[in-house]
Protein backbone atom coordinates (compact mmCIF):
# COMPACT_ATOMS: atom_id res chain seq x y z
CA UNK A 1 0.00 0.00 0.00
CA UNK A 2 1.10 3.80 -0.73
CA UNK A 3 5.17 4.07 -0.68
CA UNK A 4 7.92 1.59 0.66
CA UNK A 5 7.91 3.98 4.00
CA UNK A 6 4.58 3.14 5.16
CA UNK A 7 4.21 -0.91 5.12
CA UNK A 8 1.21 -3.21 5.97
CA UNK A 9 1.02 -6.81 6.50
CA UNK A 10 -2.03 -8.96 7.15
CA UNK A 11 -2.44 -12.22 9.80
CA UNK A 12 -6.18 -13.08 9.54
CA UNK A 13 -8.01 -9.98 10.49
CA UNK A 14 -5.78 -8.17 11.90
CA UNK A 15 -3.33 -5.48 9.97
CA UNK A 16 0.30 -3.58 11.07
CA UNK A 17 0.70 -0.73 9.64
CA UNK A 18 4.48 -0.19 10.05
CA UNK A 19 6.28 3.41 10.08
CA UNK A 20 8.74 2.12 7.73
CA UNK A 21 12.09 4.79 7.62
CA UNK A 22 14.36 3.20 10.02
CA UNK A 23 17.23 5.94 9.34
CA UNK A 24 15.78 8.84 9.91
CA UNK A 25 13.97 7.57 13.32
CA UNK A 26 10.19 7.47 11.55
CA UNK A 27 10.58 11.42 10.69
CA UNK A 28 7.48 11.77 8.22
CA UNK A 29 7.89 13.14 5.03
CA UNK A 30 4.81 14.39 2.48
CA UNK A 31 4.78 10.85 0.99
CA UNK A 32 4.50 8.66 4.03
CA UNK A 33 1.67 11.24 5.53
CA UNK A 34 0.01 10.26 1.87
CA UNK A 35 0.87 6.51 3.12
CA UNK A 36 -0.85 6.29 6.16
CA UNK A 37 -4.03 8.36 4.65
CA UNK A 38 -4.13 6.16 1.89
CA UNK A 39 -3.68 3.08 3.82
CA UNK A 40 -6.48 4.05 6.07
CA UNK A 41 -8.89 4.44 3.79
CA UNK A 42 -8.21 1.44 1.70
CA UNK A 43 -8.51 -0.30 5.42
CA UNK A 44 -11.87 0.92 6.11
CA UNK A 45 -13.07 -0.53 2.86
CA UNK A 46 -12.56 -4.01 4.31
CA UNK A 47 -15.06 -6.03 6.07
CA UNK A 48 -13.18 -8.40 6.89
CA UNK A 49 -10.65 -6.30 9.36
CA UNK A 50 -10.78 -6.93 12.68
CA UNK A 51 -8.43 -4.62 14.11
CA UNK A 52 -5.30 -2.36 13.40
CA UNK A 53 -1.96 -2.29 15.04
CA UNK A 54 0.50 0.57 14.06
CA UNK A 55 3.96 0.83 15.09
CA UNK A 56 7.33 1.78 14.18
CA UNK A 57 10.61 0.13 12.91
CA UNK A 58 14.04 0.21 14.03
CA UNK A 59 14.54 2.44 17.17
CA UNK A 60 11.57 4.35 17.40
CA UNK A 61 8.18 5.18 16.73
CA UNK A 62 7.85 8.26 15.48
CA UNK A 63 10.28 11.05 15.75
CA UNK A 64 7.85 14.16 13.79
CA UNK A 65 7.95 15.85 10.77
CA UNK A 66 11.28 16.05 8.46
CA UNK A 67 10.86 19.32 8.16
CA UNK A 68 13.86 19.52 5.62
CA UNK A 69 12.45 16.88 3.52
CA UNK A 70 8.90 18.66 4.00
CA UNK A 71 10.16 21.83 3.53
CA UNK A 72 11.77 21.18 0.69
CA UNK A 73 9.12 20.81 -1.48
CA UNK A 74 6.38 23.87 -1.00
CA UNK A 75 3.84 22.97 -3.46
CA UNK A 76 3.55 19.09 -1.94
CA UNK A 77 3.04 21.41 1.17
CA UNK A 78 0.29 23.93 0.11
CA UNK A 79 -1.29 20.63 -1.47
CA UNK A 80 -0.86 18.96 1.78
CA UNK A 81 -1.86 21.69 3.94
CA UNK A 82 -5.51 22.57 2.16
CA UNK A 83 -7.98 21.26 3.70
CA UNK A 84 -10.97 18.91 2.19
CA UNK A 85 -14.10 20.22 2.76
CA UNK A 86 -15.93 17.02 2.67
CA UNK A 87 -14.16 15.51 5.75
CA UNK A 88 -12.69 18.65 7.48
CA UNK A 89 -9.11 17.65 7.37
CA UNK A 90 -6.18 18.18 5.09
CA UNK A 91 -3.77 15.60 4.53
CA UNK A 92 -1.17 16.32 7.55
CA UNK A 93 -4.87 15.87 10.40
CA UNK A 94 -5.87 13.11 7.82
CA UNK A 95 -2.99 11.02 8.54
CA UNK A 96 -3.49 10.40 12.04
CA UNK A 97 -7.78 11.22 11.92
CA UNK A 98 -8.36 8.78 9.23
CA UNK A 99 -7.40 5.85 11.72
CA UNK A 100 -10.28 7.28 14.56
CA UNK A 101 -12.84 6.66 11.44
CA UNK A 102 -11.48 2.89 10.83
CA UNK A 103 -14.30 0.81 12.43
CA UNK A 104 -12.27 -1.46 14.31
CA UNK A 105 -10.00 -0.67 17.02
CA UNK A 106 -6.73 0.90 16.74
CA UNK A 107 -3.53 0.08 18.80
CA UNK A 108 -0.47 2.20 18.77
CA UNK A 109 2.70 0.26 19.84
CA UNK A 110 5.36 3.03 21.06
CA UNK A 111 8.81 2.96 21.53
CA UNK A 112 11.84 5.20 21.42
CA UNK A 113 10.45 8.38 19.93
CA UNK A 114 7.00 9.51 19.94
CA UNK A 115 7.39 13.19 19.11
CA UNK A 116 5.31 15.83 17.59
CA UNK A 117 3.97 14.53 14.86
CA UNK A 118 4.45 10.91 15.82
CA UNK A 119 2.64 11.94 18.82
CA UNK A 120 -0.28 12.74 17.50
CA UNK A 121 -0.23 9.91 14.83
CA UNK A 122 -0.45 7.83 18.41
CA UNK A 123 -3.41 9.86 19.62
CA UNK A 124 -5.16 8.60 16.32
CA UNK A 125 -5.40 5.13 17.98
CA UNK A 126 -7.82 4.06 20.46
CA UNK A 127 -5.05 2.52 22.69
CA UNK A 128 -1.17 3.36 23.03
CA UNK A 129 1.01 0.67 25.16
CA UNK A 130 4.29 2.32 25.49
CA UNK A 131 7.71 1.62 26.57
CA UNK A 132 8.53 3.01 29.72
CA UNK A 133 11.29 5.00 28.48
CA UNK A 134 9.88 6.04 25.89
CA UNK A 135 10.02 9.79 24.77
CA UNK A 136 6.89 11.78 24.26
CA UNK A 137 6.54 15.12 23.67
CA UNK A 138 3.98 17.88 22.14
CA UNK A 139 7.21 18.97 20.08
CA UNK A 140 5.80 21.69 18.18
CA UNK A 141 6.91 23.85 20.60
CA UNK A 142 10.16 23.83 20.59
CA UNK A 143 10.09 24.90 16.73
CA UNK A 144 7.71 27.75 17.57
CA UNK A 145 4.81 25.93 15.98
CA UNK A 146 1.57 24.61 17.69
CA UNK A 147 0.60 20.69 17.07
CA UNK A 148 -1.59 20.56 13.19
CA UNK A 149 -1.69 16.97 13.04
CA UNK A 150 -5.57 17.18 14.90
CA UNK A 151 -3.57 17.33 17.85
CA UNK A 152 -5.47 19.87 19.74
CA UNK A 153 -8.65 17.88 19.31
CA UNK A 154 -6.93 14.85 20.30
CA UNK A 155 -5.56 16.11 23.47
CA UNK A 156 -8.60 17.96 25.00
CA UNK A 157 -10.19 14.50 24.66
CA UNK A 158 -6.90 12.56 26.63
CA UNK A 159 -5.66 14.73 29.07
CA UNK A 160 -7.32 17.87 31.33
CA UNK A 161 -6.75 21.43 29.73
CA UNK A 162 -4.05 22.53 31.88
CA UNK A 163 -2.33 19.48 31.18
CA UNK A 164 -2.97 19.80 27.30
CA UNK A 165 -1.74 23.55 27.68
CA UNK A 166 1.15 22.87 29.63
CA UNK A 167 2.39 20.06 27.19
CA UNK A 168 1.83 22.25 23.61
CA UNK A 169 3.16 25.06 25.27
CA UNK A 170 6.53 23.79 27.07
CA UNK A 171 7.70 20.83 24.66
CA UNK A 172 8.28 19.11 27.84
CA UNK A 173 9.53 15.84 27.22
CA UNK A 174 8.00 12.73 29.01
CA UNK A 175 8.52 9.28 29.54
CA UNK A 176 5.83 6.23 28.54
CA UNK A 177 5.31 5.92 32.46
CA UNK A 178 4.78 9.73 33.03
CA UNK A 179 2.91 9.64 29.67
CA UNK A 180 0.79 6.58 31.24
CA UNK A 181 -0.22 9.04 34.58
CA UNK A 182 -1.50 11.74 32.34
CA UNK A 183 -3.35 10.19 30.03
CA UNK A 184 -1.58 10.42 26.70
CA UNK A 185 -0.60 6.47 27.06
CA UNK A 186 -2.95 3.43 27.93
CA UNK A 187 -0.63 0.84 29.66
CA UNK A 188 3.56 0.61 30.11
CA UNK A 189 4.91 -2.59 28.56
CA UNK A 190 8.39 -3.78 27.97
CA UNK A 191 7.42 -5.27 24.79
CA UNK A 192 4.21 -3.34 23.18
CA UNK A 193 3.86 -5.13 20.44
CA UNK A 194 3.54 -8.33 21.81
CA UNK A 195 1.48 -6.45 24.64
CA UNK A 196 -0.56 -4.61 21.60
CA UNK A 197 -1.17 -8.12 19.86
CA UNK A 198 -2.25 -9.80 23.17
CA UNK A 199 -5.21 -7.41 23.77
CA UNK A 200 -6.18 -7.61 20.14
CA UNK A 201 -6.89 -11.09 20.78
CA UNK A 202 -9.11 -10.28 23.83
CA UNK A 203 -10.87 -8.37 21.47
CA UNK A 204 -11.27 -10.52 18.70
CA UNK A 205 -13.40 -12.63 20.82
CA UNK A 206 -16.22 -9.68 20.95
CA UNK A 207 -18.41 -9.13 17.62
CA UNK A 208 -16.96 -6.97 15.11
CA UNK A 209 -20.47 -5.23 15.40
CA UNK A 210 -20.42 -4.20 18.89
CA UNK A 211 -17.12 -2.87 18.55
CA UNK A 212 -17.71 -0.77 15.60
CA UNK A 213 -20.76 0.79 16.90
CA UNK A 214 -19.05 1.35 20.55
CA UNK A 215 -16.16 2.99 18.70
CA UNK A 216 -18.54 5.30 16.92
CA UNK A 217 -20.56 6.37 19.44
CA UNK A 218 -17.23 7.65 21.71
CA UNK A 219 -15.87 9.30 18.73
CA UNK A 220 -19.60 10.87 17.84
CA UNK A 221 -20.71 12.08 21.05
CA UNK A 222 -17.37 12.50 23.14
CA UNK A 223 -18.29 16.10 23.79
CA UNK A 224 -21.80 16.41 23.21
CA UNK A 225 -24.75 16.31 25.32
CA UNK A 226 -26.63 13.29 27.06
CA UNK A 227 -29.66 14.20 24.43
CA UNK A 228 -27.17 13.75 21.18
CA UNK A 229 -25.70 10.73 22.93
CA UNK A 230 -28.84 9.09 24.09
CA UNK A 231 -30.36 9.42 20.60
CA UNK A 232 -26.82 7.86 19.39
CA UNK A 233 -27.07 4.79 21.18
CA UNK A 234 -31.00 4.62 20.73
CA UNK A 235 -29.79 4.03 16.42
CA UNK A 236 -26.77 1.83 17.34
CA UNK A 237 -27.97 -0.41 19.92
CA UNK A 238 -31.04 -1.03 17.60
CA UNK A 239 -29.11 -2.05 14.39
CA UNK A 240 -27.31 -4.49 16.97
CA UNK A 241 -30.21 -6.15 17.70
CA UNK A 242 -30.89 -7.81 14.52
CA UNK A 243 -27.19 -8.25 13.91
CA UNK A 244 -26.27 -11.59 13.03
CA UNK A 245 -22.43 -11.25 14.80
CA UNK A 246 -25.07 -10.49 17.66
CA UNK A 247 -26.53 -13.60 17.83
CA UNK A 248 -23.26 -15.74 17.26
CA UNK A 249 -22.54 -13.84 20.66
CA UNK A 250 -25.04 -14.65 22.72
CA UNK A 251 -25.14 -18.33 21.44
CA UNK A 252 -21.97 -18.70 22.10
CA UNK A 253 -21.64 -17.15 25.96
CA UNK A 254 -24.84 -19.25 26.54
CA UNK A 255 -22.69 -22.27 25.61
CA UNK A 256 -19.34 -21.13 27.09
CA UNK A 257 -17.69 -21.49 23.58
CA UNK A 258 -15.44 -19.12 21.71
CA UNK A 259 -17.66 -17.10 19.22
CA UNK A 260 -16.96 -17.65 15.31
CA UNK A 261 -17.97 -13.81 14.12
CA UNK A 262 -18.57 -13.30 10.21
CA UNK A 263 -17.51 -10.16 8.51
CA UNK A 264 -18.49 -7.04 9.75
CA UNK A 265 -21.88 -6.01 8.77
CA UNK A 266 -23.64 -3.03 7.34
CA UNK A 267 -24.58 -0.28 9.66
CA UNK A 268 -28.63 -1.07 8.93
CA UNK A 269 -29.35 2.77 10.32
CA UNK A 270 -27.63 6.30 9.46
Amino acid sequence: MATSYIRTTRDGGVATVELHRPDKLNALTLDMLDGLVSTAHELGRDRSLRAVIIAGSGESFCAGLDFATVMSDRAGLWRAFAPRPWRGTNTFQEACWAYRRLPVPVVAAVHGNCLGGGLQIALGADFRVTTPDARWSVLEGRWGLIPDMSGIQALSEQVGKDVAKRLTMTAEVLDGERAVELGLASEVALDPRERAGALVDELLTRSPDALASAKRLFEGTWHRGPRHTFARERVEQLGLLVAANTRRARSAAFARTTPEYADRGRRLLP
